[in-house]
C-alpha cells in the first residue's frame, strides 16, 4: 500500500499540536515545559517573505471580480517560477497575497529581486489597470513550522507587517535579521533603514537593488 506522505505529514504535526495546546491549558500545567516541547518539535529557522499587490481593492472596486481574480492568476503564473529558481516553498496563498519561506534569507532576497523584474517585463505591454505591482516583505528566524500548513513566530509577523501593510510597489522590505546578511550577496545591493518598526522586529529596512 502507498501512502502519501503530503497529506498525512501536516494532519500529525496538527493532531500533535493539538494535543500540547490542550495540555497548556489544564491548571497547574508547566507551560514552560510545553512549551520547550512545542519549539522542540516544530521550531525551525527559516526566511518568512509575504508579498502582496499594490492598489488591489482599488483595482477591485474600480474593475470588478473578474478583474480581481485575472491579476491573481496572472500574479502566481509569473511568480511561482521564481519562488521554484530559488528553492522556496510556497506555504500558502490568500488572496492577492503569498506566503513563502527559505532555508536562506539570500535566497529569499534573490527571489524577491527575480520576481520584480519579472514584474518589470510582464509589465511593458499591459495597460495601466492589468499591471501586476508586486510589495515584499522579508524576515528570518526562529519559528513554528507546521509542516505545509502554517508558520508562526515573531519574524513571521514581521514579515507580513512589512510586506503586506508598509511597502509600496516595488519595494522589498526587511528585518534586521534579513539585514545583517544582505553583504553576503552582490555589491549593487544597499539598505535604506526606515523608522518603521514592524511587531516582532528591532526595526525595518527598504532594500535599494537594481530593476
Amino acid at each position: 500500500m502507498e501512502y502519501n506522505i503530503k497529506n498525512i505529514y501536516p494532519s500529525a504535526d496538527l493532531d500533535r499540536l493539538e494535543k500540547l495546546m490542550r495540555e497548556r491549558l489544564q491548571p497547574g500545567a508547566d507551560k514552560a515545559a510545553i512549551d520547550a516541547r512545542i519549539w522542540d518539535l516544530f521550531g525551525e529557522t527559516w526566511a518568512v517573505m509575504f508579498t502582496d499587490l499594490s492598489g488591489f481593492s482599488r483595482s477591485v472596486k474600480k474593475f470588478g471580480i473578474i478583474h480581481f481574480l485575472q491579476i491573481i492568476y496572472e500574479s502566481q503564473r509569473i511568480f511561482i517560477p521564481c519562488i521554484d529558481n530559488h528553492d522556496g516553498i510556497l506555504v500558502k496563498i490568500e488572496g492577492d497575497s503569498m506566503l513563502v519561506i527559505f532555508r536562506q534569507p539570500t535566497k529569499a532576497v534573490a527571489c524577491a529581486i527575480e520576481m520584480q523584474r519579472t514584474a518589470k517585463v510582464y509589465n511593458q505591454d499591459k495597460p495601466e489597470n492589468e499591471q501586476i505591482l508586486l510589495c515584499v516583505g522579508i524576515g528570518y528566524g526562529r519559528i513554528l513550522n507546521l509542516g505545509d500548513f502554517d508558520v508562526f513566530g515573531a519574524e513571521v509577523n514581521a514579515a507580513s507587517k512589512l510586506g503586506e501593510d508598509t511597502a509600496d510597489s516595488w519595494e522589498i522590505l526587511v528585518t534586521p535579521s534579513v539585514a545583517d546578511r544582505i553583504s553576503e550577496m552582490s555589491d549593487d545591493l544597499s539598505l535604506e533603514k526606515l523608522e518603521y518598526v514592524p511587531p516582532g522586529a528591532e526595526g525595518s529596512f527598504r532594500l535599494i537593488y537594481p530593476l
